[in-house]
């Protein structure tokens, strides 16, 4: 059974959907009536849907991570990078870098090439 969409509870739900179809390349799908702001992705895979935070919810208290991935890292951070986006330091790891950044929820988001690296 496929993971097709994510929740994210924001405190701006605009300044979130932004910064997704800004650097993420997420369209953005509104229903009339419908409360939660949908991003699709373009490229087939799970798309976020965006709640309104509740007044007590804390941002940035989670124990999950988005893993976007990408082929060329080091390209994709430089790109972020002028567009406003600071990441971390990229990290070698098994194979494959990455570099870990948060939305503005301070939700913490990572891009990565693990699913290109080689299979031994």
């Amino acid at each position: 059974m496929p993971l097709n969409r994510l929740t994210i509870y924001a405190k701006d739900v605009e300044e979130t959907a932004r910064f997704y179809t800004t650097y993420f390349d997420f369209d953005v799908l509104r229903l009339p009536g419908d409360r939660i702001v949908e991003l699709v992705s373009r490229d087939g895979g799970a798309n976020i849907m965006l709640h309104p935070a509740g007044k007590a919810q804390k941002m940035g208290q989670v124990l999950v991570k988005l893993v976007f991935d990408i082929e060329d890292v080091e390209a994709f951070c430089a790109d972020a990078a002028e567009k406003g986006l600071q990441f971390g330091p990229i990290h070698k790891a098994d194979g494959y870098v990455f570099a870990n950044a948060k939305d503005p929820n301070l939700n913490p988001i990572s891009v990565s090439s693990r699913a290109f690296r080689e299979k031994a």
